[in-house]
């Protein structure tokens, strides 16, 4: 019997900014057509075949969907050439297919990468997130405060006035509550149409994006690609599963989670070093959308390791026929 493979986190990184451009140069060419499921099966493709070609034994556990719903990229599909190290691999292979369909800022190709059993196998259910920058002490929030109670708690871990957070929440009818209550104590937000990952990501560039806070509910997936994000750039976050009936509980106890009133914070759902990738697809405050200019398209990538802290933004300008 052989020795387990290293996870290798610096040799495999630029491999998985290969899989995230090539997914954004395959959504590109549907930007502003309308059509969100041409954009992401696009996306999907790219993403596969690019994967299918790193030397990993992959394993998707946050991906399009169950295998009788998804085709491809499908969570439990085995991905790479089988040679290499054992990976959980998250992704979502066009986060904003809206985006990308209206031609809206902030839509990624965004993926992310950890030694297998590392990654927590979240249900396609919502999770409550909350999420902030680095620099504060632990806890210096939680999902048991209300909304105005996390603005003061900030601010007073700030050194500044209620009104001079600023909090990111995605706009949707069920945050109706949370936005009023918020925006009473002075606070300013940034309402966001889609792409939570991007929302809850702002928190970390805060002298940037001007985001001190996340905070709402969106999918769980989507929560543990953010927690990937944040481990490898600093900071805090939270999670906690919301079931709307029988059948979303009944997926969670599927995905092997005996406690549904857990709240899992970032290292709860990333246990393990980990890599992400996050390509633009059209311009937003992270990266860059693709740019097309004649006989080329050029895409801007956000590549990070958790290991080392390390940030690296890569321009790929690559020949199109």
């Amino acid at each position: 019997m052989t020795a387990p493979k290293d996870f290798n986190d610096r040799m495999l990184s630029l491999g998985l900014a290969r899989v995230s451009e090539a997914a954004a140069h395959a959504s590109a060419r549907l930007i502003g057509r309308g059509d969100e499921k041409a954009a992401d099966q696009a996306a999907v493709n790219a993403m596969r075949d690019q994967l299918n070609m790193l030397d990993i034994k992959g394993v998707v556990v946050i991906g399009e969907g169950e295998r009788d719903e998804a085709p491809m990229l499908f969570i439990g599909e085995e991905v790479g050439t089988g040679e290499g190290p054992e990976v959980d691999i998250a992704l979502d292979p066009l986060e904003g297919t809206t985006l990308t369909a209206k031609d809206m800022p902030n839509a990624l190709t965004v993926i992310a990468m950890a030694p297998r059993g590392t990654l927590l196998h979240a249900p396609d259910v919502y999770m409550d997130k909350l999420a902030v920058g680095p620099g504060y002490p632990k806890d210096v929030v939680s999902l048991d405060m209300s909304p105005s109670e996390r603005v003061r708690a900030l601010a007073r871990a700030r050194g500044c006035e209620d009104g001079d957070i600023t909090v990111c929440i995605l706009e949707r009818p069920r945050h109706e509550e949370m936005i009023a209550e918020v925006r009473q104590t002075g606070a300013a937000i940034r309402l966001i149409t889609d792409g939570d990952v991007a929302g809850v990501i702002h928190c970390a560039e805060a002298e940037l994006t001007g985001i001190d806070m996340y905070m709402g509910s969106g999918g769980a997936p989507e929560g543990v690609l953010a927690a990937a994000a944040l481990k490898c750039m600093g900071g805090q976050m939270w999670g906690r599963l919301v079931f709307r009936n029988d059948d979303e509980r009944g997926r969670a106890k599927k995905a092997g989670i005996t406690d549904l009133d857990r709240i899992y914070a970032r290292d709860d759902l990333v246990t393990d070093d980990v890599i992400f990738a996050a390509t633009g697809v059209t311009d937003g405050s992270i990266v860059a959308g693709v740019k097309r200019e004649p006989g080329y398209l050029t895409t801007e990538t956000i590549l990070m390791r958790s290991k080392t802290g390390s940030v690296r933004r890569m321009t790929y300008r690559n020949p199109v026929k």
